[in-house]
């Protein structure tokens, strides 16, 4: 009322000014603000003292990712907001190797894979008493690379929550780590089998990012994979690996980033030098004892070359049966070739030598055992010897007592031909035949035209076989594990 009055005097007939109405509008106006901002203040002290009391000593990790991940102020679908390209760090454990069959191009490959960004966005108090949060039941809430694997087999355990850890620590830093067990269909040169070195490769990529958004990087520049101590193998022996930058040429998209990983295996070649190889040689030099028996035992000699083809063949069908089919020639289609070649020529000459030995000797030559070519033409070279040695003494004392040579003396034989030889006076030269010279009957000219008998020939044959069928197997095999150890 005082307000009114004073407006009545002052504006003189009961009615406010224009000026003080404009005052008192603009009076409640500054107060109607005031009291907005004081009350949008104290709700504001109020969520930031109830957002410092949630990461408070006491309370879970469960209501702290509660908060973090509110739609308000959290949406998965986003990149977390970095400067610049999102890096992801990655790792590999190895945890377990194993080939289930050795002679295939299949490895099990079991190993954790880590996978480290930062997301600004999961950062949270230091007041909290956690060191990291365990986000492994909110893995559906959070953003994750998009991690596509290319260039391997299958995985043989599917991803289940058993197989994954998910942390996020103070600074915002999220690391997940997945247990993923692959069966990789590795690259080998199956032709040189057993003696090849199998690559397997598999390589991790974003499936929906480009290398602008996020790039994949090996954690701590590691160009090895690590290892764990409990590290098991089965038939699977690793020799080399490396973690490399996918080439470009390799590479599934160009435009994404991209980390590959190649293990180089080996085979046990100890396993198959004792299964194959060492009882192949065993069986083939064992057929090559035939060649030491006399050519008329015939049940040694067919006992041994049919046991020794038929064992080769029991071990051969046994082992072939593991390996891997494949159309072209490879080393051990040459090794069970050569190797039947060899039992199966050792029986075909034994089969030859039966033959010959068998044959009807022509001119009805007679055969002689334990004879040879030294020992029949050791009593000539012992005649010559005794001419020479008795011609000075005939030139000296003449002729012997009686006028004529004794019955043992070697005498020189005038009518054999164009070349003298020299037999016993008994013995004699052969008879002039249509008037034409005999021959002396020990000349090399009578022996050279008498045909060899069957069962030297047939003698002939097995020793020949002796040094030709073992140096020819040596040869073999120094060519065989020279060219195919080298080939690798």
């Amino acid at each position: 009322m005082g307000w009114v009055a004073l407006g009545r005097r002052v504006g003189g007939g009961g009615r406010l000014s224009p000026i003080l109405s404009l005052s008192l509008a603009s009076l409640a106006s500054s107060l109607t603000l005031g009291t907005f901002c004081v009350l949008t203040l104290a709700l504001t002290l109020a969520t930031l003292v109830r957002a410092e009391n949630i990461f408070e000593e006491g309370k879970s990790d469960k209501e702290i990712l509660d908060n973090l991940l509110l739609s308000t102020r959290y949406d998965k679908r986003l990149l977390p907001p970095v400067q610049g390209t999102l890096t992801v760090n990655v790792s590999v454990l190895l945890l377990s190797l194993a080939s289930p069959d050795e002679s295939s191009l299949k490895y099990e490959v079991e190993f954790l894979l880590q996978q480290q960004w930062y997301d600004p966005r999961l950062r949270y108090s230091n007041r909290s008493r956690y060191e990291f949060l365990n986000a492994i039941h909110h893995h559906n809430d959070i953003w994750l690379p998009d991690t596509y694997f290319i260039m391997h087999g299958d995985f043989k355990d599917p991803l289940i929550p058993v197989h994954f850890a998910l942390r996020i620590y103070r600074n915002g830093t999220v690391n997940y780590l997945m247990r993923r067990h692959l069966i990789l269909s590795c690259q080998g040169r199956l032709n040189i089998f057993p003696f090849d070195d199998p690559l397997c490769s598999f390589a991790i990529e974003s499936i929906s990012y480009e290398q602008t958004a996020i790039t994949y990087v090996w954690k701590n520049d590691e160009d090895t994979l690590r290892k764990s101590p409990s590290l098991t193998t089965l038939n699977a022996y690793l020799i080399q690996n490396q973690t490399i930058t996918c080439p470009i040429k390799a590479s599934w998209r160009g435009n994404y980033s991209c980390l590959k990983v190649d293990l180089i295996f080996t085979r046990d070649r100890a396993f198959y030098f004792t299964t194959v190889f060492i009882p192949g040689i065993i069986l083939v030099t064992s057929s090559f004892i035939t060649f030491w028996l006399e050519w008329n035992a015939v049940p040694a000699r067919v006992m041994i070359g049919v046991t020794t083809m038929l064992n080769f063949f029991t071990t051969s069908n046994g082992f072939r049966s593991t390996l891997p089919v494949v159309s072209n020639l490879t080393a051990m289609n040459v090794w069970d070739g050569v190797c039947m070649c060899f039992i199966y020529a050792s029986l075909l000459e034994f089969v030859c030598v039966n033959y010959v030995g068998r044959k009807r000797p022509l001119h009805n030559v007679v055969y002689r055992p334990g004879e040879n070519p030294v020992t029949q033409r050791l009593p000539a070279v012992l005649s010559r010897i005794g001419i020479i040695l008795a011609s000075p003494l005939k030139r000296e004392g003449g002729a012997a007592a009686g006028g004529g040579p004794g019955p043992n003396e070697i005498v020189t034989c005038t009518n054999c031909g164009p070349n003298p030889c020299t037999h016993t006076a008994t013995n004699g030269c052969a008879a002039e035949i249509d008037g034409k010279r005999g021959l002396c009957i020990d000349s090399p000219e009578v022996r050279k035209k008498e045909p060899p008998h069957p069962i030297r020939v047939a003698k002939t044959i097995d020793v020949i076989a002796r040094i030709t069928f073992p140096a020819a197997y040596f040869v073999f095999l120094t060519f065989f594990f020279i060219h195919y150890k080298g080939a690798t």
